[in-house]
């Protein structure tokens, strides 16, 4: 899968060990959006000194995950709804090309993955896990793309919408389960057919269908 830490160098020991639970925690919904996040606490947590803790917040801002201020502090980044519709329209039209991408060099054994991941996704019994497995297929099914910087530019954009896709999914619970299994079967039978044409009009309308609900719920966040 494209992992986060493609968006900056790799971390010391203990600052990418601090980064990684602060990563998890947020993506887990554990630290909401607005959340301060003071590198005093980190500190006594890890039993760290202040500059691996300062290294994993950087990281993580690269990852849009936390927003820094300096000679203030850092908090777990929050969006408007109007900005989580724009970097949806922005994912409408990048990762369709990074799947295109891909899918000329994945090998067979990647595709029997997004296939198991797919069953996953379907049997899923939680959001979280939901949340989790979905965002997993999507993410792994670009990492053959041989593009680092849209690849990064893709998980930034995943992980700063999260916080929509939970409360989308809350709110209106697996009521539309049905039509993503299904849009998830189609994009992997075109996925081994290594038909990139198709595939990528498929994404793209799995992606525009996903905006246009959010839309239509007026889901709304911490600006």
């Amino acid at each position: 899968m494209i992992e986060d830490d493609t968006l900056h160098q790799p971390l010391a020991a203990t600052a990418l060990r601090i980064a990684d639970a602060l990563r998890y925690d947020i993506l887990a919904g554990t630290l909401a959006p607005g959340t301060r996040v003071r590198q005093e606490d980190l500190s006594a947590k890890f039993g760290a000194s202040r500059i691996p803790v300062r290294e994993a917040l950087k990281a993580l801002q690269s990852e849009g995950l936390l927003r820094l201020k300096a000679n203030s502090g850092a908090w777990v980044a929050s969006m408007s709804r109007v900005e989580c519709l724009e970097i949806y329209k922005i994912r409408e039209r990048i990762e369709p090309l990074a799947l295109s991408e891909s899918i000329r060099l994945m090998p067979e054994s990647a595709m029997d993955v997004l296939e198991n991941l797919a069953d996953r996704v379907e049997q899923a019994k939680s959001i979280e896990n939901f949340i989790q497995l979905d965002r997993e297929f999507h993410l792994r099914s670009y990492e053959y793309s041989a593009l680092p910087e849209l690849n990064a530019m893709i998980v930034r954009y995943w992980n700063t919408t999260q916080q929509y896709r939970r409360a989308y999914m809350h709110k209106v619970g697996f009521n539309r389960r049905p039509v993503v299994d299904s849009e998830h079967r189609l994009l992997v039978d075109a996925i081994r057919r290594r038909d990139d044409y198709n595939a990528e009009r498929l994404l793209q309308v799995h992606i525009r269908r996903t905006r246009l609900e959010f839309e239509e719920n007026k889901l709304s966040m911490i600006d």
